[in-house]
């Protein structure tokens, strides 16, 4: 072997060790043996029931006369999209696809391994609980305990009606127990605890009529004991605005070379109210101008969505081809109608978002709300929180950034891309910042006894996973599993 040759092997195996020891830090990760630490508690009778709620992408839809699989799967329907019909009137968009179940495994190619979604956390709930999983239908006489229940909803649609739904049915669920008292505890992951929280603050309740300020009933305490919350964007995701503006793929390295892999496009995200749902909240809505300093943004107004370009209802290529009844690369007739129609479409679930973020920032400061909040989360990892808007003069438009890089302003000051993620980023779990999980920014009175926040956070815990991998984290299972199993349920 020539010195050469040999002096490159040395560099890797240094390099090679070298990485070695900085992913391990002193030794492997450790996590709790949650079998022994909950062996009694797993035979012990008599716990509250639960119901599971998963977040936005967490429910198979499914054609409900075909039966065909629509998401997830690893390439797209030949005669389902996951778009809805675009039209002002949001309650009347409705396609042939429905919820079926929780995703709990996925498998995105016949070769490839599944991706674990909510298997952990299923399995954490009867393994170490001791919990057993329950039919909503047909339920066991002694269902009203030691039981969990999975809720799966067409994460597509508006989150009030999803939280109404789930209002309605646990009712059902009541009465088919003999238990009009019972309450559950409800774990909710990510948009999962947006549902949870409405129904337990408004019951089976609509919005108010526009101009009407919504007062929490707390109808859905009638059944809610507590809400367990793994990443819930209490004051939205800034990820969720980057997603109308460019889609979501859950493998985002592959999404530009394989048209084929079935992901949200932008044009997908355009026609379903509930990612509009998860955006910042009114005066948590933080934009940057080319200084990086804050500049006010309405995004509620459709006006500043023209003038900035936002999303595929301002594409010129889409507009046209969704005039002339089929939009761009997509096979679905659903994107069809007027552009009067689309603008006044964009207009109503902008207004919808608005009136839901209104609705789930209420507070009523005479009294501590009945049902507590317990917050898990990440916060580990650089979450956007601020895009970037940038005045491109040569070509007379504007430019988002929601990913950060260099960028020198008009006066010719350069900013690095350090200096630009310190800006627009904060700890978080990669899609929901500390703050919007906690909801610290809300301007409410505090109701917290432990934390600066408006909402009535009893506990929180902190982990180092990203958004998709919370409700897996063994360390919050743990804190998670503590909490329930030694609750005495009255």
């Amino acid at each position: 072997m020539s010195k050469k040759r040999k002096a490159l092997l040395l560099i890797f195996i240094i390099h090679h060790f070298a990485l070695i020891i900085s992913l391990t830090g002193c030794g492997a990760r450790r996590t709790p043996d949650l079998e022994r630490i909950f062996a009694s508690a797993r035979a012990r009778e008599g716990k509250r029931p639960i119901i599971v709620i998963p977040g936005i992408l967490g429910s198979q839809i499914v054609n409900r006369r075909t039966g065909e699989v629509v998401w997830p799967s690893a390439f797209r329907s030949d005669a389902d999209g996951l778009d809805l019909p675009v039209t002002p009137d949001l309650a009347a968009n409705r396609d042939e696809l429905t919820a079926s179940r929780i995703v709990e495994t996925a498998k995105l190619a016949k070769l490839a391994p599944d991706v674990y979604v909510y298997y952990a956390l299923i399995q954490a709930l009867k393994r170490f609980g001791g919990y057993r999983e329950g039919n909503w239908d047909a339920p066991a006489p002694d269902g009203d305990r030691d039981t969990f229940y999975v809720f799966p909803y067409d994460w597509r649609r508006d989150n009030v009606e999803t939280a109404r739904e789930l209002a309605g049915r646990v009712e059902e669920l009541k009465l088919k127990l003999g238990r009009p008292d019972l309450r559950f505890n409800v774990i909710a992951h990510s948009m999962g605890g947006l549902v949870a929280r409405y129904a337990a603050m408004y019951g089976d309740a609509d919005l108010p009529a526009t101009g009407v300020a919504p007062q929490p009933t707390w109808a859905g305490a009638a059944f809610a004991s507590k809400i367990f919350m793994f990443g819930t964007p209490n004051e939205g995701s800034a990820e969720a605005f980057a997603t109308l503006l460019d889609g979501y793929s859950i493998t985002e390295g592959l999404r530009r070379r394989l048209h084929l892999l079935n992901k949200l496009s932008r044009e997908d995200a355009l026609t379903i109210p509930s990612i509009y749902q998860l955006m910042p909240h009114g005066r948590q809505v933080r934009f940057l101008d080319e200084n990086l300093q804050p500049t006010e943004v309405d995004l509620y107004n459709p006006a500043a969505w023209k003038l900035y370009g936002w999303g595929a209802a301002n594409d010129a290529q889409f507009r046209e081809s969704f005039a002339r009844g089929k939009a761009k690369g997509q096979e679905s007739p659903g994107r069809t109608g007027t552009l009067a129609d689309l603008d006044a479409y964009l207009a109503a679930v902008l207004n919808r978002a608005r009136r839901f973020h209104e609705a789930i920032d209420a507070a009523d400061s005479s009294r501590m709300p009945p049902v507590p909040l317990f917050a898990f989360g990440g916060d580990c990892e650089e979450t956007l929180a601020a895009p970037v808007l940038l005045r491109d003069a040569k070509r007379d438009r504007w430019i988002t950034l929601v990913e950060p890089r260099s960028l020198r302003n008009a006066t010719g000051r350069r900013f690095s891309r350090k200096e630009v993620i310190r800006a627009m980023y904060e700890p978080g779990d990669g899609r929901v910042t500390r703050p919007s999980l906690l909801g610290q920014n809300l301007l409410q009175a505090r109701l917290s006894s432990f934390y600066d926040t408006a909402l009535p956070v009893v506990y929180a815990v902190f982990g180092c996973d990203l958004h998709g991998d919370l409700q897996s984290n063994k360390t919050l299972q743990d804190n998670a599993l503590t909490l329930l199993v030694n609750e005495v349920m009255k």
